[in-house]
């Protein structure tokens, strides 16, 4: 099984006390993307979006993304 890229969109919100709406607008995507993203279910995202995800949330990009290696018996 090949590792994951988690986001930790949620852990991010929470610090911030900010919705997933407030974020989806600040950032210029729509809730629906972001609610792909937050879920994982994303198979890319853009750099510029990356940016201005660490603009409005204050933070590095390490502290949005997680990767988690998967099981290599799969």
């Amino acid at each position: 099984m090949e590792g994951e890229i988690i986001f930790n969109i949620d852990v991010m919100l929470a610090k911030r006390k900010m919705s997933v709406t407030e974020l989806s607008e600040r950032v210029g995507i729509t809730l629906t993307n972001m609610s792909i993203l937050k879920t994982g279910k994303a198979k890319a995202i853009r750099v510029s979006t990356l940016r201005k995800l660490c603009e409005v949330l204050d933070c590095q990009p390490g502290d949005l993304l997680e990767y988690r290696p998967g099981d290599e018996k799969a």
